[in-house]
């Protein structure tokens, strides 16, 4: 369906950038097309076959969980994250040159995929790789028909503009794997976000594979174990503003890339953007 006058205006750079400051999440106008879907599908399925140490399982079984940093090492993710419509919306939210400070599928198998709890991303990249601020952006990318029955994503709206919510007293002690399995190293209380989710309601990202969502690396979000007979894939891009970059991260290179250098626009006709 041809887009109105008053679509285009709702859906202006402007009007994300407005949602995602009051927000901390917003919805650009556009997908990711059948075609383009299948292909990064097909990629994630080779890649989570491999034995690689960015493949990560669910504690106590095989069942792959995430992969991680594949842009590193596949040309289909990496040229992901430089289509220009997806840097354009990072460089716009972020306010300036963006690099990739994260990459990642979360993988949330049929009857088996756990829950994530309550928590802020910053949370990690702060404390543990000491990245400045917030100044950055997470653009998902669903890969799997998203419904309420296989855990999607569910965010707090407006959470982003409390800051950092129940960090622990002095630095966690914590490793790399606590960061990407079900026992997260930080957490928000869970009776916390009943309460923030109480008074400003929960936003559920659900919707067809190939829909695309942008938030707040400081939103509160969670999301619920897979009871369903559907997977549930989420690919997820971390634009970090240059100027933001950590001065000395520690934690592996596919968790947190060292290279800042910003990232260069560059169409690719296999991963094509339609309007909704």
């Amino acid at each position: 369906m041809a887009s109105t006058a008053a679509d285009t205006a709702v859906t202006s750079l402007a009007d994300l950038k407005s949602a995602y400051k009051k927000d901390g999440w917003c919805e650009p106008p556009f997908r990711f097309s059948d075609d383009a879907v299948a292909l990064l599908r097909e990629r994630v399925l080779s890649i989570s076959r491999e034995r690689r140490p960015e493949v990560v399982y669910e504690k106590d079984s095989g069942t792959v969980r995430a992969i991680h940093g594949c842009h590193a090492f596949d040309e289909v993710c990496a040229a992901l994250v430089r289509l220009p419509r997806l840097v354009e919306l990072a460089e716009e939210l972020t306010g300036g040159p963006v690099y990739v400070y994260q990459f990642k599928v979360n993988l949330k198998q049929a009857h088996e995929g756990a829950a994530w709890p309550w928590h802020q991303d910053f949370a990690f990249w702060h404390e543990e790789d000491g990245m400045p601020s917030p100044d950055a952006v997470n653009i998902a990318v669903s890969l799997d028909d998203v419904h309420e029955g296989n855990g999607p994503l569910t965010a707090i709206p407006g959470s982003h503009r409390l800051g950092l919510l129940d960090l622990p007293e002095g630095r966690a002690e914590s490793n790399w794997r606590s960061h990407v399995s079900a026992d997260l190293a930080y957490t928000v209380d869970g009776d916390r976000a009943q309460a923030l989710a109480d008074e400003s309601g929960r936003k559920v990202f659900t919707g067809p594979r190939g829909s695309i969502q942008l938030f707040h690396p400081s939103i509160v979000h969670s999301s619920s174990n897979n009871r369903s007979a559907d997977r549930r894939a989420l690919l997820l891009i971390t634009y970090n503003a240059v100027a933001n970059a950590p001065a000395r991260p520690t934690r592996p290179l596919f968790l947190v890339s060292r290279d800042t250098t910003p990232v260069e626009r560059r169409a690719d006709k296999r991963l094509d953007l339609v309007s909704h």
